[in-house]
């Protein structure tokens, strides 16, 4: 079955420059313009995944195929990389738009409050207004889907998951508080051997070892991962790591509790970043919310090994969503464009 979606489900890459800062959107099924394309097919809802630390879209390719094909190909999905996670391949173009804001008008824009505010300018710029939204934010990025519904009510969001959410305590958890001594104190130490060790690597070593630890560890691999042996790119999640363990503390009830209808949350029963403590105080505070528990035993970096499963989890829990909404026909392929002024040129 996976095989049969690598094959047939489109993915577009792309690279623009969202706040200044050179940022990938990967792009599934065959709609990559939602702003220009004024025609019928322009669908009327964008599911919007934001990844968590390090904020490489590629590991979530699989998962978002499958989510794609589990909600019968009605609606585009896009990935987001968080600035500064991931620079573009030499020679690869990277859109403008006139409507983007200065990076030097975003204050930090590699730490947390940054990659926020990069999150709504490139909603802001590279969605139509009146498209409904789904944001599935992931690890940290269910901080930022709360953020997003703080920050910009008027967006449209109909439905936000957050997927294992980091939404408090960060240092507090079992993962956290080996994290922190590390992310907070150690890593300017690790910059210097990260920077000699991995620049001089030629690209190629780079990619030869990327495609061996992927193989190992049996995740597909569709699109470059270079960025993952990128110091820039490293020092930069490191950066923003560091900061969900001092920043990310307090629990925003306040948001929560302002949009609860349009929340659903996922915890893990074997989680170090968000213990099974934190679902159950949440549950206490919040017993009419849809807060879930797993009951697979399925890990926080879901996206290698568990797509499948957590994906046809969220198809089930959107469908009373999707099912309100008109989808929109796909729009022609090029293939079916060539053929069918072949047929037109034959009956004339």
């Amino acid at each position: 079955m996976d095989t049969e979606i690598k094959e047939e489900i489109p993915v577009h890459e792309e690279f623009i420059l969202c706040c200044g800062v050179e940022t990938q959107v990967l792009k599934c099924g065959p709609w990559t313009d939602l702003i220009n394309n004024q025609r019928g097919t322009r669908p009327k809802l964008l599911i919007f995944i934001i990844p968590g630390n390090p904020g490489f879209p590629a590991f979530y390719v699989p998962f978002a195929k499958a989510l794609y094909s589990a909600t019968k190909r009605r609606f585009p999905i896009w990935i987001i990389s968080h600035a500064g996670h991931v620079l573009a391949p030499r020679g690869k173009k990277i859109l403008t738009t006139s409507e983007d804001s200065n990076a030097e008008e975003v204050k930090d824009i590699y730490g947390l409050r940054g990659q926020v505010e990069h999150k709504l300018a490139f909603l802001r710029t590279q969605v139509p207004k009146e498209m409904k939204l789904v944001i599935i934010g992931h690890s940290i990025g269910s901080y930022f889907s709360l953020e997003i519904l703080k920050h910009a009510p008027e967006l449209p969001v109909i439905r936000s998951i957050l997927l294992f959410p980091t939404i408090e305590r960060m240092s507090e958890s079992p993962k956290g508080r080996f994290a922190t001594p590390l992310l907070c104190w150690l890593r300017y130490a690790l910059y210097v051997p990260c920077y000699l060790l991995l620049k001089p690597w030629p690209e190629k070593i780079k990619s030869l070892v990327i495609r061996m630890a992927l193989q190992m560890m049996d995740i597909p691999r569709e699109f470059s991962c270079l960025n993952t042996l990128e110091p820039f790119c490293l020092v930069n999640a490191a950066y923003l790591g560091s900061q969900e363990m001092r920043e990310v503390v307090k629990r925003d009830n306040e948001t929560i509790k302002e949009h609860l209808p349009k929340l659903i949350f996922y915890y893990g029963t074997t989680d170090g970043w968000c213990p099974k403590e934190y679902y159950d105080n949440i549950k206490k505070d919040f017993p009419e919310a849809d807060i879930r528990l797993c009951e697979k035993k399925i890990p926080h970096a879901f996206i290698l090994n568990f797509f499948r499963e957590v994906a046809d989890m969220v198809a089930d829990w959107l469908k009373d969503d999707l099912s309100k909404i008109i989808a929109p026909p796909h729009p022609p392929t090029a293939e079916k464009i060539v053929k069918e002024l072949r047929e037109n040129v034959k009956d004339q």
